[in-house]
């Protein structure tokens, strides 16, 4: 099928107004940190706690979550809202929903390449045992809101999204009724264990499954076996942002600007959880069927009611001052590299990238080094300026970002009914 025609399928069932109540997905019988969640994470530029009381004040329904016995078992759509949704002691009135993950056999996911075989016969993976097994037995199933029980044999297995450091991603598509497409992401746990990072594969996960947001990437479920563990996430249909950058080279001003605003939104959203990115760059971001942008990869993310970080983490190109300089960091690592990002839209390099190596790199990024070409416009340069300062506390509010002119100016016209 077409990308116009899923497309088309897209916005024609998102015109719909469709009541929570009448979500409920039929029932299902029981049975790293790569560099991207549905990528390759290779690229050009040679780059490198428990949250379970993260609040849902912008919950979006979760088709594989279980549904009260009394609900309508009318619609059986995998619905994800690009509409805030605010929480209520009331029954939820009804909310306008966009359709961002795709169902049926009408939609080809493509052939499997027989990856998971091939690895398994190469004995790639080991079992695991004692703590480490407990503390990687992860499943959504068992999680303080439960999902339905998962495993690998319910799904169909179509085309290699990516590979990361710790697995494959694979587009599939559920077996049972109605046949959600997701994107499924597998980690191995023996070599989760020999790189370390068991904590932060558990923190990602905690974080993600937790967040609400039309441009933050939804995590549905996990689920696990022996050697592995599997994260259902919502399917970006129009995949990398990355590759987008690297065919074109650099974006224009307006697609830029949309980007950013969407940008924005969604980090004034995980400041509001207490959730510091950290690793905001093109190679984490993802873009849905409708080309828009979703925050993709949470590995070095965390949830810091603090506010106050002293973790040297991130990638080079995007990392801020006061990290470089070993001091404390708070939640406006993100606004600087908003700002970064910016400039690498417009730019197509990121402003402190150094051939020269990496003190080079370090040295611009703590003088705050960096020259804009002249074919960016005026109102992009005052941005960048703006969220490029060395004091984290005279960067631009993530509010005065997104009435920026440079923003308002690209905004897209909205419905008067929205």
């Amino acid at each position: 099928m077409s990308q116009t025609a899923l497309a088309s399928i897209v916005r024609g069932v998102a015109s719909m107004d469709i009541s929570q109540d009448d979500i409920k997905p039929k029932p299902f019988i029981p049975t790293h940190k790569p560099t991207n969640s549905q990528g390759s994470g290779s690229t050009s530029h040679n780059r490198q706690a428990s949250v379970s009381k993260l609040l849902t004040k912008y919950a979006k329904p979760n088709p594989f979550q279980p549904a009260p016995s009394n609900q309508s078992n009318a619609v059986r759509l995998a619905l994800a809202s690009n509409t805030h949704q605010t929480q209520q002691t009331a029954p939820p009135s009804p909310v306008k929903v966009t359709v961002t993950k795709l169902f049926g056999d009408e939609i080809d996911i493509g052939k499997y390449d027989g990856g998971f075989e091939a690895e398994s016969a190469e004995g790639r993976g080991e079992f695991v045992h004692g703590e480490a097994a407990k503390a990687l037995a992860l499943d959504s199933s068992q999680a303080p809101r439960p999902t339905s029980s998962w495993h690998l044999s319910q799904f169909d297995i179509g085309r290699p999204l990516g590979k990361g450091k710790f697995g494959r991603v694979y587009m599939v598509r559920t077996k049972s009724e109605p046949k959600y497409i997701l994107a499924l992401k597998c980690l191995y746990k023996s070599e989760i264990i020999q790189s370390k990072v068991e904590k932060q594969i558990r923190r990602e996960i905690e974080i993600q499954q937790n967040l609400r947001h039309p441009h933050v990437l939804r995590l549905y479920g996990y689920f696990h076996d022996e050697k592995r563990i599997f994260l259902m996430l919502e399917f970006a249909g129009k995949g990398e942002l990355y590759k987008q950058l690297s065919k074109y080279g650099k974006f224009s001003d307006k697609r830029s600007s949309r980007y950013i605003a969407q940008m924005a939104d969604a980090l004034a959203y995980l400041h509001s959880k207490h959730v510091i990115h950290r690793d905001i760059k093109p190679e984490n971001l993802l873009l849905g069927i409708n080309g828009e942008l979703k925050i993709g990869d949470f590995g070095w993310s965390v949830h810091a009611p603090g506010n106050r970080r002293k973790t040297l983490c991130g990638t080079l190109d995007y990392l801020p001052p006061e990290m470089v300089e070993g001091k404390e960091h708070t939640e406006k690592v993100d606004h600087w590299a908003l700002g970064v990002l910016t400039f690498e839209f417009l730019c197509g390099v990121p402003p402190f990238e150094d051939l020269r190596g990496y003190n080079a790199t370090y040295k611009k990024i703590s003088k705050v080094e960096f020259q804009i070409p002249d074919h960016v416009s005026a109102e992009a340069k005052d941005l960048i300026k703006k969220l490029l300062q060395h004091d984290p506390e005279k960067r631009m509010p993530l509010s005065e970002v997104a009435s920026h002119p440079w923003i308002v100016k690209y905004k897209k016209d909205r419905p008067s009914s929205q």
